[in-house]
């Protein structure tokens, strides 16, 4: 999978959603026809996000390491890979070295 370098035809949310004490920063966008995701990084950290919808997390740079709920095994993902997240779930991601940037993908 190619890394996604730029997203055009969007609506950027200006005000930055701040996660875990300034260790997450997302942007939300929307595309033309409804479609909504968020931009983002993660700096190094271990942390739990919840999902509503489901979600595909598509790395940009960096690299992470993934547990989704119910599982004990760990894996690693970098630039140009994804990982998808079940709605109503819950994922673990830990961070190290270099700050993970992302593309989440709703619905």
């Amino acid at each position: 999978m190619s890394v996604t370098e730029k997203i055009d035809g969007v609506a950027v949310t200006t005000k930055a959603n701040v996660y875990f004490d300034g260790r997450c920063v997302s942007h939300g966008i929307r595309f033309a026809d409804g479609t909504q995701k968020s931009v983002g990084v993660i700096l190094p950290a271990l942390l739990t996000f919840n999902t509503g919808a489901p979600e595909i997390m598509e790395g940009v740079a960096g690299s992470c390491r993934v547990r989704l709920k119910g599982e004990s095994e760990w894996k690693s993902y970098a630039a140009g890979e994804s990982f998808n997240v079940p709605g109503n779930s819950s994922f673990d991601i830990e961070v190290a070295g270099e700050p993970y940037h992302y593309i989440c993908h709703f619905g």
